[in-house]
């Protein structure tokens, strides 16, 4: 039998040995106690940019003007739009800045919250898939429905309004009642064209 200390109670006849802590676990509780207001002060309450947010930010940025050099400054336009439905890596970045300032008001997959549902076949401000670009743009519904022009990159602007332009059809469970009226289905993406064959005899 153990000769260990037991503690003073018991439950249904279960005794409890008196094991204390290690000191050097007491010891880094208290010292990460008297570390976390200086931690608070300077990464929350310091300056501008010391935040863990901040500094995410800052790498996202940097990581989409690295993204947005391999494709340069795209127009706002049907055509471009278009083009990029048809890319699913550059979908994904619509993607995730629909997830970071949309979900809000349209809800996480488009289902519509405050916002129209953007998964069925109807549109109340949209008639060619131009106008999705031009929506999220200007806005629309008299500030309803704000303009993006101010806070997002043209690029970030069209690749969202291609992820947006995927969104229909979908039809996702729970959303908002059809709004507004049925158009006609999205144009084909143009072919790209393939390089001239004295260019491929250049490289």
């Amino acid at each position: 039998m153990s000769e260990a200390p037991k503690t003073d109670h018991a439950y249904d006849g279960i005794e409890e040995y008196d094991n204390p802590l290690p000191g050097w676990w007491k010891w880094l509780f208290i010292a990460s106690i008297v570390f976390s207001p200086f931690y608070w002060v300077y990464y929350h309450n310091g300056a501008k940019g010391r935040s863990i947010e901040d500094q995410y930010g800052v790498a996202l940025a940097e990581n989409t003007r690295l993204q947005f050099a391999e494709i340069g400054d795209l127009k706002l336009d049907g055509p471009t739009i278009a083009k990029f439905m048809a890319k699913d890596s550059w979908v994904k970045v619509g993607e995730s800045v629909f997830r970071a300032n949309c979900v809000s008001c349209h809800g996480r997959e488009g289902e519509g919250k405050v916002g129209p549902n953007l998964t069925d076949e109807s549109f109340k401000n949209v008639s060619v898939l131009a106008d999705i670009g031009k929506v999220i743009n200007n806005g629309a519904g008299n500030g309803a429905m704000p303009k993006w022009s101010n806070r997002l990159h043209m690029n970030e602007i069209v690749l969202v309004s291609a992820y947006v332009a995927t969104l229909r059809g979908q039809n996702v469970e729970g959303g908002r009642p059809a709004e507004g009226r049925e158009i006609p289905p999205w144009p084909e993406p143009a072919a790209e064209e393939e390089p001239a064959a004295d260019e491929e005899a250049k490289s």
